[in-house]
């Protein structure tokens, strides 16, 4: 099934029809700056213009910052705080004519991952854990998400919240070394490990391709690997959720 994906983030919103039954993009990926402000008005009218780029009139699936409950977003940090609160969905089928689902985006990358990347067959309980401007997580257990973890904001033994002390952008604005920073994922993904025993963690956000330099520096119990759709997840994983809830609703 055909379904046009969308990653919407704080700085770019990409969109691409993706075949959900194979897990590829059919065409190349069209990106465009997200608004600032990032209101809903502003990046419901670019959700618009992707739309019209691809000249799509089906379902459109959302990858989105936030955690969702119903199409409704509830928390808001990259995107403007008027958004809390608000049916997405409704908003963006008034404007675009196109029935729209969405999901949170790390647990649209997981799925794209468990399903199609590194993740594949993997049974008992996976996590995927995303480290850019913060940390985003995806929980699985069989292949089911449990969506809107939100793990990243879990507090470490330091009483340290754990983005605001292991995320990527703390290694940059901190000038960390790979094995310095390593250290810092140490106690957060060891924390991680004492709350769920996964099987696997799979490792996405930008910083993954070099994860080379990292991975070797890791003392944890679980197997970790990188992520291997890398920036196509989240439009192919936020497809997937459309294409599951236009056959369950």
């Amino acid at each position: 099934m055909e379904i046009l994906g969308l990653d919407i983030g704080g700085s770019g919103i990409k969109g691409a029809i993706v075949d959900t039954s194979e897990g590829i993009l059919l065409t190349p990926r069209h990106r465009i700056e997200t608004p600032q402000p990032a209101t809903p008005k502003a990046v419901i009218t670019t959700v618009n213009e992707i739309i019209d780029f691809f000249n799509w009139k089906g379902p459109v699936g959302c990858g989105f910052p936030a955690a969702i409950v119903n199409e409704v977003v509830m928390t808001a940090s990259n995107i403007d705080d008027s958004w809390i609160g608000l049916n997405a969905a409704d908003e963006i089928k008034k404007l675009t004519g196109c029935a729209a689902h969405l999901i949170n985006d790390v647990d649209a990358a997981g799925l794209a991952e468990v399903i199609y990347g590194a993740g594949k067959g993997v049974k008992g309980s996976v996590l995927m854990v995303a480290a850019g401007t913060g940390i985003g997580t995806a929980l699985f257990y069989d292949g089911k998400l449990f969506p809107n973890t939100e793990l990243g904001h879990l507090r470490l033994k330091s009483g340290k919240i754990s983005e605001k002390y292991a995320a990527n952008s703390i290694k940059e604005e901190k000038d960390l070394s790979w094995k310095e920073w390593a250290g810092r994922l140490n106690e957060y993904l060891n924390l991680l490990d004492d709350l769920f025993w996964p099987e696997l963690i799979i490792f996405g956000g930008g910083v993954s391709k070099y994860h080379e330099e990292f991975f070797k520096y890791l003392q944890i119990r679980p197997r970790i690997v990188p992520a291997k759709m890398k920036n196509e997840a989240g439009m192919i994983g936020a497809a997937i959720h459309a294409r599951i809830k236009e056959f369950s609703d």
